[in-house]
């Protein structure tokens, strides 16, 4: 099975394992705060929730996302705040319900899109399964904001392989939102999966790489964990400078997280 068809499944599988963790909290737990500043547990899965509504509308109404799209760019620091203490304001139950239809809407219209559609999004078009990437890899990264926030240690998967490989895909996503010309020459990205197998990407000739744990390099690129605490080495002064602003969402660029003085250690 290609990448491009177990993503669907592979999103269903976070999204679920996601929702292990939080369909039995206390009204507490949903208002503890997570790292991410200003936004609690129900914050986290307002904004999924969000989000999943707003890649629906991308693949099956995409005048309607014009729209959203539209008022975002109108209020481009502001509206996934704005989104997120909507959402999260409403009751536990009516906002854990929307979460879960909206999941799996997205998911059902994920499933039927014609092959090689590309969808609107707020950086370029995205196909089926490069937005099902998308929000796998969102849905990982607040997952694990409020694992965090709980105290849950999470078993790291296989589905970090989706996650990687948009964070190596967005390597000159990540200089260009940033002002700055990406480097001309690829760089050889070697990580080691949960299970020791080896994921690579790039040329093996490369002269500059990057090498570490997937965990690792996950929770880099998604800016859910400082450099210091994690076990990701680069080769090359380019590959270095990218290890620095490295990020796999779209939007400006994300202010990261301040070093747990852990060095070498994922978190």
């Amino acid at each position: 099975m290609s990448d491009a068809v177990a993503v669907f499944g592979d999103l269903k599988a976070e999204s679920d394992e996601l929702d292990l963790i939080v369909r039995g909290l206390g009204e507490a737990q949903w208002a503890r705060d997570t790292p991410a500043p200003g936004w609690t547990v129900a914050h986290q899965i307002a904004h999924l929730a969000w989000t999943d509504a707003v890649a629906l509308l991308a693949v099956t109404d995409p005048g309607a996302f014009a729209v959203e799209a539209e008022r975002a760019a109108g209020a481009p620091a502001t509206f996934v705040d704005e989104a997120a203490r909507a959402g999260a304001a409403q009751p536990v139950p009516v906002l854990l319900a929307r979460w879960r239809d909206g999941r799996e809407r997205l998911g059902a219209a994920l499933d039927k899109a014609p092959p090689g559609a590309r969808f609107p999004w707020y950086g370029p078009p995205m196909s089926a399964p490069s937005l099902a990437t998308a929000r796998l890899m969102e849905t990982w990264a607040h997952g694990q904001d409020i694992a965090d926030a709980l105290g849950v240690t999470r078993t790291p998967t296989a589905r970090l392989r989706h996650v990687a490989r948009i964070g190596v895909r967005a390597r000159d996503y990540a200089h260009l939102v940033r002002g700055e010309e990406p480097p001309a020459e690829q760089f050889r990205v070697e990580l080691t999966g949960p299970s020791g197998e080896l994921w690579a990407y790039g040329p093996e000739e490369a002269g500059q790489y990057v090498t570490g744990p997937a965990l690792d390099f996950c929770l880099l690129v998604t800016q859910r964990a400082h450099r210091a605490d994690l076990a990701v080495r680069a080769k090359g002064a380019d590959a270095d400078h990218w290890l620095e602003i490295a990020q796999a969402f779209a939007g400006p660029p994300g202010a990261g997280r301040a070093p747990r003085g852990l060095p070498g250690r994922g978190v």
